[in-house]
């Protein structure tokens, strides 16, 4: 069987479209630790850097945002949900910093990702996006 022509080595960027740039900014850099990478104001583009992946935000009443119709809300979202890879899971300190920044996080749950079975938790974004706070994957031989 031939190679296929598509090699997938991971998640290289989420575009999101958000109703308050500002707000989307303040929730992903204090809350994920993201940082600002690129501004295209032109465009209505910030990229911002998360471990080694970017988070496009554009907001929805920008030049590119408006191609994409309704902005986010209640009766529609963009995705389902994206999941970050953390590199611990520590569930009281976690909590501890979600609280800080008013964020309300879902219960902790045992879910299959990308590394395999780990600890995982959803939280919403500003706009009400999911994320999966995903923790590393069980030890190998962990059922």
């Amino acid at each position: 069987m031939p190679e296929s022509a598509i090699q997938v080595v991971g998640l290289d960027h989420v575009v999101l479209r958000v109703a308050d740039l500002e707000r989307s900014i303040a929730f992903y850099t204090a809350v994920l630790g993201a940082t600002e990478e690129r501004r295209l104001d032109a465009l209505g583009l910030i990229q911002l850097r998360i471990g080694a992946h970017l988070i496009d935000l554009v907001p929805v009443d920008s030049e590119l945002g408006r191609t994409g119709g309704a902005g986010p809300g209640k009766g529609g979202r963009n995705l389902d949900h994206f999941a970050v890879e953390l590199t611990a899971f520590d569930e009281p300190r976690l909590r501890t910093h979600l609280a800080a920044h008013g964020v309300e996080p879902a219960e902790v749950a045992r879910r299959y990702g990308a590394g395999g079975y780990g600890p995982s938790m959803y939280i919403r974004d500003p706009d009400g996006n999911v994320v999966e706070l995903k923790g590393p994957p069980e030890e190998a031989g962990e059922a």
